[in-house]
């Protein structure tokens, strides 16, 4: 074993400021507190690992422009680190916070050094078009850099456009498109990027189109280019570096390369603009036409500048550190981030199934749905501040779950299942939506669902792996399948989603089937040790157990999904008060609990980089221990709860390039931060109810629907106050320890009475949370 590194370690709790939380809006409170939307720092989540972008981006937006620092390497999933110190050039597809990487597509390279093809290394940018930069600057919807070789770089975008402003100093300089630039690690086989094509029209269009093998292997990009003045000499390269007979205008291979040359590249700035589309070449020059018909840069900037503030300034607050607010100001930023829109301006879009559709009017398709991690509370937060668009959403996963021939969705990115991760978790978003009242026809969903759910013969994908044993042993054995703990309870949790989805459609003997069989987590719960164990094929468990292992196979094998023994133990959000009866009552369950939090925070060798943001044996800086703080409150001591729930807020996020524990996932790790520090948490989001916390602002206005607003005030709040003494909903006294959707999506105000030590609040039986659709009795 070895001792975790800082990343597995809990944060420290210092803060570091980068920049001042200047109001996007704000208002007057009593006294002299200011109610306002602070300024996201986007450089949060580019250092350590948690693999965001700063570049230029819509709210959901397709073309998400943003500089590249390097394609190899884990912390190269976003393109782009803190800590490289070159920049290649921008590219106009990215993925935020991930584990994998993909996308990059189409990069720009402006330079007034000599040509060269290839980017070199970070350790020696020289020897390649890298170059160093100074004075980089980015807020939502625009970003800035200044390029060693004198380039001052601007980018914004539309919904489907990447705009790009270059001022070159005096003399030659040249753009480069490198149309190779793509994600490449040291596992991938085959060839990356293949089929490609330029051409150059004598309009000085410049469209092109290629495919891309990598993490959604076989997806396609196309995209329309034009730039605002016309290059004196046009190079194209092909596959093998060697430039193409003077004179050419298009060009076919799998790594292509094209320069524009420019005598003079001073005086008026160089601008350009890309339209985008995974259709074809038709839907990107659409793009580019009727989103950026002219060459005004300025009033992109001003749109999208105008976007963010309506998606950012829906959430005010007051108290809390400075560096806490711009926290809040950037989750809520990164949060927006994902799904993004699939759609081009006719609304055509690639299936699941490769083939095109066309999305009803007034109805969006999408990429980018990070399942395994967003069902836990991205999704949940924007049916609560964003609830228009959580239904654009659920609409959007029901066509495409009855398009795909895999059924439920898992991780499609660009028109790919790419089947990463384990269960189907677009279920735990319609169920949700569906228990939330979000219309969207489920129904045409359900038959997909249902072969899903029932049928042994419905071709398996890696993330559905190991479903006959499931469904004849109760379990998943540790001897026929890849992560086969997890895998049980997380099928099971998805049978808990499928039966409300069953209950919705009107199959009511589905339902009672898949709601019984979601208890099969407890068949790899053994209650004799506590432990969410390896289980063989004959039925016994493994005999020498240590939790603290990621598989009974020291070496590569994992019987966990990115988590141990003790992560998993506590990965159950549907049944909990029969998890608890399970360990044998309450006391057991709290003592258990308690030996999570407080044990050695030490891990195997072979524990992969996801398990991190350690207290103890739990990790914060991975989603399957998401809720685990909020259990306390099933056991009867909430007071543990509010305790480590203001600890993880304080001590897990930082106003610092490294201020994420972990990968952000797709807006994930930000959408815990923004639930929790309004003070409350959807254990089970198919439930429809959250589970009280520790607030951490003074006041939090949130707007969640037209002309609602819902108020959360912390009376006698104080870092050293995290304890929930009483509650009061609308005035009333509120004994429950939890509240419905079904109330705050009306509005209202919820004020928590804080105090230093702990209370009985939420501690008698009748007030802990609901769990499978009871609470005990």
């Amino acid at each position: 074993m070895t001792t975790t590194s800082r990343r597995q370690l809990l944060a420290t709790t210092g803060l570091l400021t980068l920049g001042s939380a200047l109001p996007v809006g704000c208002s007057r409170l009593a006294g002299d507190a200011t109610l306002g939307a602070g300024k996201p720092n986007l450089f949060i989540g580019t250092g350590g690992h948690g693999h965001t972008f700063p570049g230029a981006s819509l709210p959901f937006g397709m073309a998400q422009l943003s500089p590249d620092t390097n394609t190899h390497g884990w912390d190269a999933c976003s393109g782009y680190h803190q800590k490289d110190g070159s920049i290649m050039g921008f590219s106009h597809t990215h993925l935020s916070g991930t584990g994998i990487g993909d996308m990059l597509d189409i990069l720009v390279v402006p330079t007034r050094q000599e040509l060269k093809l290839q980017p070199g290394s970070t350790d020696n940018p020289d020897e390649g078009y890298r170059q160093r930069y100074s004075d980089e600057h980015a807020e939502p919807g625009y970003y800035r850099v200044k390029l060693e070789s004198g380039v001052l770089a601007e980018l914004t975008v539309t919904e489907r456009c990447g705009l790009h402003r270059y001022r070159f100093g005096q003399g030659p300089g040249h753009i480069l498109i490198d149309f190779a630039h793509a994600i490449e690690d040291d596992w991938d086989k085959g060839i990356v990027v293949e089929n490609a094509s330029l051409d150059l029209g004598e309009d000085g269009t410049l469209t092109g189109s290629r495919q891309v093998n990598r993490w959604a292997k076989g997806r396609h990009i196309h995209f329309a280019m034009q730039m605002s003045r016309r290059p004196d000499r046009v190079q194209f390269f092909g596959d093998d570096g060697k430039p193409a007979p003077d004179g050419a205008t298009s060009i076919k291979g799998n790594k292509l390369k094209v320069a524009f040359f420019f005598d003079d590249a001073g005086g008026p700035p160089i601008l350009i603009k890309t339209g985008l589309s995974a259709v074809d070449v038709k839907g990107a020059r659409d793009a580019l036409a009727q989103e950026v018909p002219a060459w005004d840069f300025d009033g992109a900037v001003k749109a999208a500048r105008g976007s963010w503030a309506k998606a950012l300034d829906g959430f005010r607050v007051a108290g809390g550190t400075e560096d806490q607010r711009i926290i809040l100001a950037s989750a809520l930023y990164h949060a927006q981030l994902a799904p993004t829109l699939f759609t081009d301006r006719d609304g055509r879009y690639v299936g699941l199934d490769r083939a095109v559709h066309h999305a009803p009017k007034g109805e969006e398709a999408f990429s980018t749905y990070s399942l395994w991690d967003t069902y836990r509370a991205l999704h949940p937060l924007l049916t609560l501040i964003d609830p228009d668009r959580a239904a654009l959403l659920t609409r959007d996963i029901c066509r495409q779950t009855a398009q795909s021939p895999a059924g439920p969705l898992v991780w499609p990115l660009q028109g790919v299942e790419t089947a990463c991760m384990i269960g189907w978790h677009g279920v735990s978003v319609l169920a949700e939506a569906h228990a939330k009242g979000i219309a969207a026809d489920y129904a045409a969903a359900w038959p997909a669902i249902r072969r899903r759910a029932f049928d042994r013969d419905y071709k398996d994908i890696d993330s559905t792996l190991g479903r006959g044993f499931y469904y004849d042993l109760g379990y998943i054995p540790c001897d026929e399948v890849w992560e086969s703990v997890s895998r049980t309870q997380e099928y099971a949790y998805d049978d808990w989603a499928m039966a409300h989805l069953a209950d919705a459609v009107g199959a009511k003997e589905d339902a009672a089937a898949l709601r019984e069989r979601s208890r099969n987590y407890r068949n790899v719960i053994d209650a004799r040790t506590g432990f969410a164990r390896p289980r063989f094929k004959d039925g016994s468990w493994w005999k020498d157990y240590d939790p603290i292992q990621i598989g009974h196979d020291t070496g590569k094998w994992r019987d966990y999904t990115e988590a141990n023994g003790w992560q998993a133990t506590f990965l159950n959000q549907h049944d909990v008060y029969g998890l608890i009866d399970h360990f044998g009552g309450d006391a057991a369950f709290e003592k258990q609990l308690d030996a999570l939090f407080n044990g050695p925070s030490t891990l195997p060798d072979n524990a992969p980089p996801d398990i991190s943001g350690l207290v103890g044996q739990y990790a914060h800086g991975n989603e399957p221990n998401h809720h685990v703080a909020y259990l306390y409150a099933y056991c009867g001591a909430p007071a543990k709860t509010q305790a480590m729930v203001r600890r993880l807020l304080t001590e897990m996020y930082r106003n610092d390039p490294d201020g994420v524990i972990g990968n952000d996932d797709c807006g994930q790790m930000s959408a815990w931060f923004i639930l929790s520090a309004l003070g409350f948490y959807p254990v089970d989001p198919v439930s429809g109810v959250y589970v009280f916390g520790s607030p951490l602002f003074d006041v939090a206005e949130v707007r969640v629907g037209a002309g609602r607003m819902l108020t959360v005030r912390a009376e006698n709040n104080a870092p050293d106050r995290p304890y929930v003494q009483s509650v009061r909903w609308n005035g009333k006294p509120w004994s429950r320890n939890w509240i419905a959707h079904a109330d705050l999506i009306d509005g209202g105000e919820l004020v928590f009475e804080m105090g230093a030590k702990p209370s009985d609040f939420g501690t008698a039986k009748r007030d802990r949370p609901p769990s499978f659709g009871a609470t005990p009795s």
